[in-house]
């Protein structure tokens, strides 16, 4: 017998404001057209003034606690992947705690960009499989348009705002792929690729937030290869082949990048769960996010295996085997 860490309920909030490609051909030099063609995009959501991260992450949180049957008295620990937090600190899951009414119990944020959900749900698993934690939530939640340099048409069409939750919880199993949990990892990180996609602020550096930096046509190349690779491995991990997963969940960065690894994987389109034209990229919200749209409508159903991956600034990237 052993433990493994379940996903119990999911949840996603968007802000309510929708930001159409037409809305920003009017702030820089792009089009519909252009956008589309070459990321897929139609449109993003952008939060309001005088909203959180954290406001975000309470309103994900509460959806996917209300899925599992539980409440916010259930909470032991709290995980926020973010790489837009409230404050320098304390760390937004703090203040997700407090907001939700949670109790005293374990709380951090964790920064891995893109990949930040994808990371949190294996520290996650690492305090659920080994009994320190009963209920955990793992929350994605970023305001990506506070990053953006609205004359830099390369990168400020590309990201949204949102933010995804999962209530992660104790299951046990007999040590099989037909278990119920998280199945397998693969995390990975290149600190030499830094200069591909960055913010060029910080507080020991600059002493300012400042502004997303990309260098796209690098980090597609990256993408495509290094994903394929941490897939196959996270499945490798798991003890599943890639053709036996019923939905593949990726980042969602851009839709040229997406059909390129279903393809270099060799996975069916239909398969691919894909929320990047109306949502952009959420960053490390993405992944649970596409998870809340897919669950909504019904393709994802108990019992199904999934498989996630993505890819963010450090370089990181990372994918994970469930069945959910």
């Amino acid at each position: 017998m052993v433990t493994r860490s379940a996903v119990r309920g999911v949840g996603g909030y968007l802000p309510e404001r929708i930001v159409t490609n037409a809305d920003l051909a009017e702030v820089v030099e792009t089009s519909d057209a252009w956008i589309q063609e070459r990321t897929g995009i139609r449109e993003r959501r952008r939060m309001g003034e005088g909203q959180a991260v954290s406001d975000m992450a309470v309103e994900a949180a509460k959806q996917a606690l209300e899925r599992a049957g539980r409440t916010a008295a259930d909470v032991d620990l709290i995980i926020v992947a973010t790489t837009t937090p409230d404050l320098t600190f304390p760390a937004t899951a703090a203040i997700v705690q407090r907001k939700l009414g949670a109790p005293i119990g374990i709380a951090f944020d964790l920064q891995a960009v893109c990949s930040g959900f994808v990371y949190a749900l294996s520290v996650a698993d690492g305090f659920v499989a080994r009994g320190l934690s009963r209920c955990a939530l793992v929350i994605g939640a970023e305001a990506m348009s506070r990053l953006m340099d609205w004359t830099d048409r390369g990168t400020c069409v590309l990201f949204g705002d949102g933010a995804g939750a999962v209530v992660v919880e104790p299951e046990p199993g007999q040590g099989t792929t037909d278990d119920v949990g998280l199945l397998g990892f693969a995390l990975r990180c290149d600190g030499n690729k830094q200069d591909l996609l960055y913010v060029d602020g910080g507080p020991s550096t600059t002493g300012a937030v400042g502004h997303l930096r990309m260098v796209g046509q690098q980090v597609f190349r990256h993408a495509v290869v290094n994903i394929a690779e941490a897939v196959e491995a996270a499945a490798a991990n798991a003890g599943v082949p890639v053709a036996a997963v019923d939905w593949f969940i990726p980042h969602q960065a851009n839709l040229r990048i997406l059909h390129g690894v279903a393809h270099r994987l060799g996975v069916s389109e239909d398969k691919v769960i894909s929320t990047v034209a109306t949502h952009a990229n959420t960053s490390a919200a993405s992944i649970p996010l596409a998870m809340n749209a897919a669950v909504e409508d019904g393709r994802i159903k108990p019992g199904q295996l999934l498989l996630m991956e993505a890819m963010g600034g450090g370089l990181t990237w990372g994918a994970c085997v469930l069945r959910l």
